[in-house]
């Protein structure tokens, strides 16, 4: 068990000036050994991200950055590492990735900023012995700099706890996708003794779990200016502009009884938290929510219907390329979550009926094989990429031009993180296109509807302020008005 509470001086605390940020490798005197950090020479700073790494800095090497999917923040603190190194002869980079796709995609990166990463994720054999050498060689003199990209999961292991003692002061962690590190078990596998710490999230709050989120940012430090949102980003050339298409889609009967049902359900244990000052409840009577939530969302992801939609959107549609489909990762057929029936079913209805030449993204394709379906999809000998949640956070594909988005869970992390991978820039895409399918909740009786009420008023308001910031605002927000003057929530 590793301690929370970190005493007071437990780290040492460094000088740190404010930086003269430079925007290239030019701006440095001299030519860093090989290994240690230098500014890449294809890197232009834009102005958000030297204000976000100067705010750093006067926070004495702590904070939070919370920008847009695709703004740049991986590069921020790649810049970040560039100033330490400057400033204190810094000697490690330690970056901690939720999925192995990311610390492979990190490892592109830093080789751009001179450094050698060592990936220390999978088999033990595969990078201890590596890492054990470079942090000797450190201490020794005879190496200057060590970088090294890890997975949460092997964080939290033996192998590598058993290592960060021998982190020298002088190390910055960065916690990519970062929210999910306020989870308790890595929380506390956190190094405590290194004090400097930037996180990097487009959503760093925590769904349904504030004091994770507080662990987080008093680990990390506290969301930094400026926030950089979708709005910025766009106005500022970081993400393309995009037309949006809400599709609403129909429960089935049976759907809308089950969902009645969970809904029912969840208003109980919202009452029941109202009660109780927001606890969580213990009793049968009164389930805990979050359970609740994540069923009824699953049973939304995978509503029937989505495939007929689906089925008359890409009839016309057979010559697109560069299009990604989003997929439920679950179903309540017979009462089992199967996690790739929506996925199979969208596979078939594209490659078998309509000829779409597609594969499947999932967590069990190998790092090789996303690798080269990547390329097939950059080049467009893959129309598409039918994917679940492995898509979700940091993959960086920038060609994707047409999004369809069957299903999205109630969190809007992911809802936000999806919107971003669309919205990348690449040479050849002026603008994106994505289509998202809406359910529409059924008739519910006066006991839901108010649940219901303020349930959907949350989800509305991204869909609404997604609408706004589409090239096609009025079009899509004729759409949504059906939705909300059926649930009175016009104000919206």
């Amino acid at each position: 068990m590793y301690l929370k509470q970190e005493p007071v001086q437990q780290f040492p605390a460094f000088r740190l000036k404010l930086p003269f940020v430079r925007e290239s490798q030019g701006s440095y005197q001299t030519q860093p050994l090989p290994g240690c950090p230098r500014m890449a020479l294809s890197v232009q700073l834009r102005q958000y991200q030297r204000q976000a790494m100067t705010n750093w800095f006067a926070n004495n090497g702590r904070g939070t950055l919370k920008m847009a999917t695709g703004s740049g923040k991986t590069i921020t603190a790649l810049a970040i590492t560039c100033e330490l190194y400057q400033q204190i002869s810094l000697q490690v980079l330690l970056v901690v990735c939720p999925y192995r796709h990311l610390v492979t995609q990190w490892a592109r990166e830093c080789e751009k900023f001179n450094l050698q990463p060592i990936l220390a994720f999978e088999n033990l054999r595969s990078w201890q012995s590596q890492l054990s050498t470079q942090l000797y060689n450190l201490r020794s003199g005879s190496q200057g700099f060590v970088t090294v990209i890890t997975t949460n999961s092997t964080l939290i292991g033996d192998g590598f706890q058993s290592q960060l003692k021998y982190f020298p002061a002088k190390t910055l962690i960065v916690g990519d996708e970062a929210h999910n590190l306020g989870a308790p078990k890595l929380e506390e596998s956190l190094p405590r003794r290194v004090g400097l710490r930037l996180a990097l999230s487009a959503t760093p709050e925590r769904y349904f779990d504030d004091g994770g989120t507080q662990s987080l940012f008093d680990y990390f430090g506290p969301v930094l200016q400026p926030e950089f949102t979708l709005r910025d980003a766009i106005a500022q050339g970081a993400l393309v502009h995009y037309l949006y298409y809400p599709i609403l889609v129909e429960l089935t009967e049976a759907e809308s009884i089950a969902y009645l049902k969970l809904t029912k359900r969840i208003g109980r244990s919202l009452l029941y938290r109202e009660r109780n000052n927001g606890e969580s409840p213990h009793f049968e009577d009164n389930e805990d929510l979050k359970p609740l939530l994540m069923q009824r969302a699953r049973l939304i992801g995978a509503a029937a219907n989505k495939l007929n939609a689906l089925r008359q959107l890409m009839a016309t549609r057979r010559e697109t390329t560069h299009t990604l489909f989003y997929c439920s990762d679950g179903s309540l057929e017979t009462g089992q979550r199967s996690s790739l029936h929506q996925l199979k079913a969208v596979a078939k209805i594209l490659g078998g009926e309509l000829g779409y030449k597609v594969s499947t993204y999932t967590a069990q394709t190998s790092l090789q094989e996303r690798e080269v379906l990547r390329r097939q999809f950059e080049s467009g000998a893959l129309q598409g990429l039918v994917a679940i949640r492995c898509l979700d956070e940091g993959v960086d594909i920038p060609a994707i031009q047409t999004a369809v988005i069957l299903s999205s869970s109630g969190n809007p992390r992911q809802f936000i993180q999806r919107r971003g991978r669309v919205l990348r820039p690449h040479p050849s895409k002026e603008r994106a296109t994505i289509y998202d399918m809406i359910v529409l909740p059924p008739d519910l009786d006066r006991e839901t509807i108010e649940v219901e009420r303020n349930l959907l008023r949350k989800e509305l308001r991204r869909f609404v302020e997604f609408a706004d910031l589409a090239d096609n605002a009025g079009e899509a927000r004729i759409k949504l008005l059906d939705l909300q003057k059926r649930y009175g929530l016009l104000d919206v």
